[in-house]
């Protein structure tokens, strides 16, 4: 894996072709803003120890038969289905400990791996292509979402979909407060344009079916 260095004039880590500049420091944690994509990003000197992250995911409690859980991975789970055809295999990427999603597509019809470094870390599951991908709450964690993107492509039949739920970035305003910026784990925030830019730069297309949820279609 390429090393890393995201602090204030360094590329940007989302798209690559901006330069980081220093948006506020909020609680002793530095954010940073990239001119070309508009994403938001925690500068690396405030992220978290691997142990300190991983901490923090053990107190999830994302239970798959919670039938409010299970309303809030709708808002993706059902435009995907409009989606993909029966049958077709999937992988749930950063499925986490309790992979709610997962199920309610196999009830579906569909085939679904799981993975996740901490939870489900088989490198079987990204030996692999799929018909569709998800992540949801998963790209807010990236610290590395180029590299990540660019290895979910190489992960999607041509033809496939990756869906996507994060909560999008709306109101500079607001972030201070913004319950999303409040998770310590979460250190990249998105804009509809960030990831308009990510589809294009990736020959993708893009589509928001619903707040806080994107579908990229991959090309025949």
């Amino acid at each position: 894996m390429s090393t890393i260095s995201v602090c204030e004039g360094a590329a940007c880590n989302v798209c690559g072709q901006g330069l980081l500049a220093r948006f506020r420091v909020v609680q002793k944690r530095e954010y940073l803003r990239c001119p070309h994509c508009e994403a938001t990003i925690m500068a690396q000197a405030s992220w978290l120890a691997p142990g300190e992250e991983r901490a923090v995911y053990d107190l999830h409690d994302n239970d798959p038969g919670d039938p409010g859980y299970r309303a809030f991975l709708g808002k993706l789970a059902v435009p995907l289905l409009d989606r993909i055809k029966p049958g077709a295999l999937g992988l749930d990427f950063g499925c986490g400990p309790g992979p709610a999603l997962a199920d309610m597509l196999r009830e579906a019809g569909m085939k679904v791996t799981l993975y996740d470094p901490f939870f489900y870390p088989s490198q079987a599951a990204l030996g692999c292509q799929y018909d569709f991908i998800t992540c949801t709450e998963v790209v807010e964690h990236l610290h590395r979402p180029a590299e990540v993107f660019s290895q979910l492509d190489g992960l999607l039949k041509p033809g496939g979909c990756l869906g996507i739920m994060t909560c999008f970035q709306t109101c500079d305003d607001r972030f201070d407060n913004w319950h999303y910026r409040r998770d310590p784990t979460h250190v990249v925030f998105y804009r509809e344009k960030t990831l308009a830019l990510i589809a294009d730069c990736l020959g993708w297309k893009l589509s928001v079916p619903r707040k806080d949820v994107a579908i990229f279609h991959k090309p025949l």
